[in-house]
């Protein structure tokens, strides 16, 4: 059976087993705005024992929990500006990212926005990860709490309304009374706390992934970026899908090519079949008239004539073994399935065997279809790595979203904004630096109305995209 089908059962027992709870523990529920906390007593003897224990240790770490906040602030601010620009001036971007700049993070939303660019997010992954990542984002708000001899009254967590009983979030309540007599750093160590524990898992987290991608995936196969391309001066382009031509400038020649079809291109007599763009010094790029783009080769090559490609040394080596018009099988993977092709050796522009790709990207390409940069670069660039077994690609997702989750909630909870801890962490930076709570006040006031109006600015351009 397919993971789908054990991650809904598994989405179908929790709903039952979370409105069963919520129904036997009712009369310890209270609502709160939009959510229902649960309040108990749950890890408020392991918070004090490890606040008391470490205090020093902690003490120390405070220092760079509060540098910490504020480089995740500067970072989130210089972020949040640069999404900013891309939804105001690059509306195809915005289409192909396709969902709204303001969508929490649901089970499947890859999959029901069709986001081919990012890996599947289960249901399994989404309780897994806010689990882990919401209670140790708590648990150190409770342990630096301590060490500034601030209460943790309850912890608990937080639901849906009833009709979806989903968990949402942990909490620690701490005593927001003796909290405010505490000294300003003081109080930002304890709110930045949360987003140094998100840092500390995220970093841990890439550990975690990188020592599990060395052990369960190996090398199968080579990616490359494109087919190859020369540039040549428009002046020397006789003719397009038959069409002569003197001295075309590059909009004649994209008006006359045809989409999705190999577009015949002479420059003299050498034949080239597509357009590739245009240089900043004005000369058009070409594909040449090679095998990969004759036969339109694509995915990752795993073998040629039956020899395993497992790097650029390999695919350049079994090129080389063969002749000029030498016909070879290939053996490529798209990400879901394989393809076996027979093409012609062709022969290079400097005269030697070739099929016609082009590698362009100087990072690790790591696995097909789900990479990111920072998943795989300690390896060769443009291999294709295969899992050892089964649930590896299932298990990596999983540390990929962890990170990726992690880093998140540690940025977006610095947004110097009232809802987040960063919204208090500016209001006490600005009382730190002017001495007036009137001002701090106002400034607050005034960062949080801003934000609120870049979030429905960028909601309306959005939607405005696809108009």
């Amino acid at each position: 059976m397919s993971i789908m089908f054990w991650d809904l059962t598994l989405l179908g027992i929790f709903l039952v087993l979370v409105s069963s709870f919520l129904i036997i523990e009712r009369k310890k529920i209270k609502r709160e705005g939009l959510l229902f906390l649960y309040h108990s007593k749950w890890g408020i003897n392991l918070i004090d024992k490890i606040g008391k224990k470490h205090e020093r240790f902690l003490k120390f770490l405070s220092y760079l929990s509060v540098f910490v906040g504020y480089i995740l602030m500067i970072a989130m601010v210089y972020l949040f500006a640069k999404i900013l620009v891309v939804y105001l001036f690059q509306a195809d971007l915005v289409r192909a990212i396709k969902i709204p700049p303001i969508t929490p993070l649901i089970p499947y939303l890859p999959q029901i926005f069709k986001l081919d660019f990012l890996p599947p997010f289960y249901f399994s992954y989404w309780i897994i990860i806010l689990a882990i990542v919401a209670i140790t984002h708590e648990f150190f708000h409770g342990i630096f709490a301590k060490i500034s001899k601030v209460r943790t009254k309850t912890t608990g967590f937080g639901f849906f309304p009833f009709f979806l009983p989903i968990f949402l979030a942990a909490f620690v309540n701490l005593d927001e009374k003796t909290m405010e007599k505490r000294s300003n750093f003081e109080q930002m160590a304890v709110l930045s706390a949360g987003t140094f524990a998100n840092i500390l898992t995220a970093i841990l987290g890439v550990f975690l992934m990188w020592g599990f991608f060395s052990l369960a995936f190996s090398p199968a196969g080579v990616m490359y970026d494109d087919y190859a391309y020369g540039f040549v001066d428009s002046v020397h382009i006789t003719s397009i899908n038959g069409i002569n031509l003197t001295n075309p400038t590059y909009e004649t020649l994209v008006n006359l090519t045809i989409p999705g079809n190999l577009n015949k291109i002479l420059v003299g007599d050498e034949i080239f079949l597509g357009i590739k763009g245009i240089s900043t010094d004005g000369e058009i790029a070409l594909y040449y008239n090679s095998p990969a783009i004759r036969n339109g080769l694509s995915g990752a090559i795993t073998k040629i004539n039956g020899e395993n490609i497992r790097s650029l040394d390999d695919l350049s080596r079994v090129i080389s073994s063969h002749e000029v018009g030498e016909n070879i099988t290939v053996l490529t993977y798209n990400g879901s399935g394989y393809s076996e092709i027979i093409l012609t050796v062709g022969n290079s522009p400097d005269g030697k065997p070739w099929l016609g790709v082009n590698f362009l990207n100087t990072k690790a390409s790591g696995i097909l279809g789900t990479v990111s940069a920072f998943t795989t670069s300690y390896k060769n660039n443009h291999i294709y790595y295969s899992p050892n077994f089964p649930a590896a690609k299932f298990i990596y997702d999983l540390f990929w979203w962890f990170v990726l989750i992690s880093f998140s909630v540690a940025l977006v909870n610095m947004l110097p904004v009232g809802i987040f801890d960063g919204g208090r962490f500016f209001y006490l930076t600005i009382l730190s630096v002017t001495k007036s709570k009137k001002i701090a006040e106002n400034s607050f006031k005034i960062m949080t109305a801003i934000f609120l109006a870049l979030l429905v600015l960028l909601m309306f351009f959005w939607a405005k995209s696809f108009i």
